[in-house]
């Protein structure tokens, strides 16, 4: 099992040779051991993996608050187990109600000699017991069992985190998906994965639709891909999330962007009129500005896509607003978001009359 690294086994230091093998070494040096928090910090990130890049060891850390991939890098690391041995026997522990001595019984060989995978969920609610055991278990893990813990962020357990980290332990990072183009990388790593293809704009679609809740989102590809054929493009997915309110924020922008007045109030009406909160309506408008007045210092040579970290779609959609836009008309825009994002933050009387306003000023000054 490669990947795991030095713990201790009766009072000695060992190293993770593979094959169950667990080898001494030289015990450390006084001034080895004091080594500070910044150099274990070094050599966590020398361990840390992908959430898709599950490998096996004794004891492997799934680390992050991100729910779904979490559970999707557990899952990878039973598969691998499994693929090794397909009698792997499966047990889950639950970290908020853990009781001591539960762990080293799971871990234990069986009768038979089965493998077995051993997955600790909830560990950020790990009762003391559990972190006591834990840290004990990382000291001399069973060579042949896996041992999972999952912790989904926060300071409780800390120690246990940090034996599990100090000994080499791969850990498998699960950080939250909160920036729209990490969005839409996984929305795009969902159709590869796959084998099927979706315009860039339709993977866009479907991000402003169901951004907010990863599960969902991958839920709606995993729909996309079973229910249709071809190239998935926006009709599609207009055809089966269009109506979804969280699309209305882009939308909203995309319209006012466009010029169509009456379909940009349309959409902003509905949104408002089913709980959206005209906050992160005006920051899809301030967005949408922004990408258009970065690609334009892009068109004046100034800058380049990269060192603005758009993505090559992003400018060609830019590109193409670009085409109906003066640069009086876009200062007006950006004059007119910058006010509405001071009067939805409390510095206006009536956010929804704010953001209205701004809409409208954007789609009019469109062209002029």
């Amino acid at each position: 099992m490669p990947g795991h690294g030095d713990g201790v086994h009766e009072g000695r230091r060992t190293v993770w040779a593979g094959r169950g093998r667990l080898v001494p070494v030289p015990a450390a040096s006084s001034s080895r051991q004091s080594r500070s928090q910044a150099s274990r910090r070094g050599r966590s990130a020398a361990h840390s993996r992908p959430w898709h890049d599950p490998t096996l060891a004794p004891v492997v850390l799934v680390r992050g608050p991100e729910g779904l991939l979490a559970e999707r890098a557990v899952d990878g690391v039973v598969a691998l187990a499994r693929e090794r041995d397909a009698s792997v026997e499966k047990t889950e522990l639950d970290g908020s109600t853990y009781a001591a001595g539960q762990l080293a019984v799971a871990a234990s060989p069986s009768l038979f000699g089965e493998a077995s995978v051993v997955v600790v969920r909830g560990a950020e609610a790990a009762t003391e017991d559990l972190v006591a055991d834990v840290v004990a278990y990382v000291a001399a893990p069973d060579p042949e069992t896996v041992v999972v813990v999952v912790h989904g962020g926060g300071q409780r357990g800390k120690k246990m985190l940090d034996a599990i980290v100090a000994s080499g332990s791969p850990v498998l990072e699960c950080d939250a998906i909160t920036k729209d183009a990490d969005k839409v990388q996984f929305v795009t790593g969902e159709f590869r994965a796959a084998r099927r293809r979706a315009d860039a704009a339709a993977v866009r679609a479907l991000v402003d639709a169901l951004g907010n809740d990863l599960r969902e989102l991958a839920s709606a590809c995993a729909q996309l891909v079973a229910d249709t054929t071809g190239t998935i493009g926006t009709d599609v997915v207009d055809r089966y999330y269009g109506g979804r309110v969280e699309a209305t924020g882009f939308k909203v922008a995309d319209a006012a962007v466009a010029g169509d007045v009456g379909g940009a109030v349309a959409l902003l009406r509905h949104a408002l009129a089913t709980g959206a909160d005209p906050v992160p309506i005006v920051a899809a408008l301030a967005l949408r500005l922004r990408t258009l007045a970065r690609v334009a210092a892009i068109r004046g040579g100034t800058v380049t896509a990269r060192q603005l970290g758009l993505q090559d779609w992003q400018v060609r959609n830019a590109q193409r607003d670009l085409s109906r836009w003066t640069p009086e008309g876009l200062a007006t825009a950006i004059v007119a978001v910058a006010q509405a994002d001071a009067d939805v933050k409390g510095g206006g009387r009536d956010p929804v009359y704010a953001v209205e306003k701004a809409v409208l000023t954007i789609a009019r000054a469109r062209g002029r």
